[in-house]
This record gives C-alpha cells, sequence and structure tokens, in this order.
C-alpha cells in the first residue's frame, strides 16, 4: 500500500482522519526501485477496495438500476446521468460529462491559452508575465534574463524592478543563451512547463493574501468556456437561475502530486456551487466533512468527469491524490 515503510502508532494517532486518508493515498516507490539508475521506479500497491468508481457505478445502474448503498441518482432533466451522496447534499458528481472532443479541446486551452497574460501563473512571482511558455517549449527556447534591462538597472536608472511590471525575462534560442554564458541567469521553457502549477482565469486570486484582487488586469473568462460551466453547473443551480462564472483556478499536477485538503472559502457569496472539471491522468478525489477529523470519502476522477459542490459541500473540506 502507498504510505511509509514505518510509521508508529504515535504519529497515526496525531494525524486528522483527512491526512491519514492523504498518506494513504498518495504515490510512494519501492525503496528497491530507488536504488538502481537502470531500474525502473514501482509504486507501492494500494488497497483501493473503498475507492468510489462512479464509472463502474453508471455502467451498473444503466444496465440493472441498482447503486452501492449511499449513492443516490439525481433527475433533473440532465443529458449525463448525476450521482449524489445521501451524507453529503450538494454534492453531485456527473462521470464522463466532457466528452473526448471537449476534453482534448479543453487541454490544448489549458497549456496554450489559460497560462497567457494577464492570467497569472505560479511563474509570476520570479520571472513575472510568460508569453507564449508552451510555444516556446515545442521550440526548445530558454528564458533568459533580458540584457538591457540588467544594464539599466546597473547603470542605476529607476527602472522598475517589480517581476509584475517589467520584461526582465525573455525567450532565445537555446544556443544564444549559452553564448551569454553563466553570468545571465536561465531556465528552459520546457522545464517551466513541468514547472508550472496553476493559472488564474477571469478575476485573479492573490495567493499572498488569500483574496481576489479586483486591481489586477484581466480578462473575462472565455465566453465558450462559461457557457460550458453554465451547462454543467444547472444540476446544482436553484431553479430559474443560471451560473455566471467570474473566476477560475486551473490546477496543473505531474505524477505524484497532489492537493492538500482545504476548503474553497474565498467567495463572498456561497449560494454558487464550485464546478471542477477533471482532464488527463486518473486521480483520486477525497471528500471530507466539515472538519479534518471527519474521515473523507475516496472517488476515482476520470478525464472528462465534473464534481459540483453547493449548499453544505461547500463547507466540506476536499482534495485531489
Amino acid at each position: 500500500m502507498y504510505g511509509p515503510d514505518r510509521v508508529t502508532d504515535e504519529a497515526v494517532s496525531e494525524r486528522t482522519a483527512f491526512r491519514r486518508a492523504e498518506k494513504q493515498y498518495k504515490l510512494y516507490y519501492d525503496q528497491d526501485s530507488k536504488s538502481s539508475k537502470n531500474r525502473k521506479k514501482r509504486p507501492k500497491r494500494v488497497d483501493l477496495s473503498e475507492v468510489l468508481d462512479f464509472k463502474t457505478i453508471s455502467e451498473s445502474y444503466d444496465k440493472n438500476g441498482d447503486l452501492p448503498p449511499g449513492i443516490v441518482p439525481f433527475q433533473c432533466g440532465f443529458d449525463r446521468p448525476v450521482f449524489c451522496l445521501q451524507n453529503c447534499p450538494g454534492f453531485y458528481f456527473i462521470p464522463g460529462a466532457l466528452s473526448i472532443e471537449e476534453q482534448c479541446r479543453w487541454i490544448r486551452e489549458g497549456l496554450i491559452s489559460f497560462p497567457q497574460p494577464p492570467n497569472r501563473t505560479n511563474h509570476n512571482a520570479i520571472y513575472g508575465p510568460i508569453h507564449d511558455l508552451f510555444i516556446a517549449s515545442k521550440e526548445r527556447k530558454v528564458l533568459v534574463e533580458d540584457e538591457n534591462t540588467l544594464q539599466s538597472l546597473d547603470s542605476g536608472s529607476n527602472a522598475c524592478v517589480s517581476n509584475e511590471d517589467s520584461h526582465r525575462w525573455e525567450f532565445c534560442e537555446e544556443h544564444i543563451a549559452l553564448s551569454r554564458g553563466k553570468t545571465h541567469k536561465s531556465i528552459s521553457a520546457s522545464v517551466l512547463i513541468r514547472k508550472l502549477r496553476w493559472s488564474t482565469l477571469g478575476l485573479q486570486f492573490d495567493w499572498s493574501k488569500r483574496n481576489y484582487n479586483v486591481s489586477l488586469p484581466h480578462n473575462k473568462i472565455p465566453d465558450a468556456l462559461c457557457q460550458l460551466a453554465k451547462r454543467l453547473a444547472a444540476p446544482a443551480m436553484p431553479m430559474g437561475e443560471e451560473f455566471h462564472p467570474e473566476a477560475a483556478i486551473v490546477n496543473y499536477f505531474g505524477l505524484g502530486d497532489m492537493l492538500g485538503g482545504h476548503l474553497d472559502d474565498m467567495e463572498a457569496d456561497w449560494s454558487k456551487p464550485i464546478v471542477s472539471m477533471s482532464l488527463g491522468c486518473k486521480a483520486i478525489f477525497l471528500l471530507g466533512g466539515k472538519s479534518r477529523e471527519d474521515p473523507p470519502f475516496a472517488m476515482f476522477l476520470r478525464s472528462g468527469d465534473v464534481v459540483l459542490m453547493a449548499g453544505e459541500a461547500r463547507e466540506c473540506f476536499h482534495g485531489k491524490c
């Protein structure tokens, strides 16, 4: 199973129920597989018997109408099956909500368009706004400190040195970056793509202050994405109301990455649902209660699945492994 080889009873008792679940499902590798460079890493085995699989649940329900205890269908006229948890009002799971074509489209957008300024990413704090990162990665370019900016700074000019406002970095060909030598800091675009962890659409979220900063430059969420979110949110919306998203966070996960248990509690209006779309590799979603001490449900998230959290479910801790 996933987890450290040796964990004392005392250490386990100090963890919350949510943290224990995170440790249980987090990706760990066998120690032996790390000892040899020529040996492929082997993930440790994990007991997945208690993980809900809504794909299988949906297939069984379509075939014979059977559902596991605690799972109920939600009849709302939606074009896909929608399931709820009896013990978590306001939680909706829509397996396979996005078609293959839709998944491919939004994966492309997530890599090419969504990290584009004025949208902010986790790279802004160090490198400032980065344009066309995905294209630069395909062209094997390197991000280097801009020579003109460095000269201006060395000459004692009043040039702004804030990463948010100045263009201290620029993409160039790899051979040009090498010719500048070690006096210029540099990093390849492909490394930056691998280290991309989040981008924000619409109103920009200020992670340092944990609130939305309306003064930051931003574009409206793309209309096509707004229309998709509006359609998907329908099961969790009050009768006669439509969902109008103003902000979104795109999370990028690499192998072994996880999103720790948290609450999405920065919005002023909690009456609207959170709409979460999953794209790419399969993950495990943990849905807890209003305390970290409440044992969470574990469920598979596949590409194309959609989760809605409204009402009481908005007050529940959740995360991904």
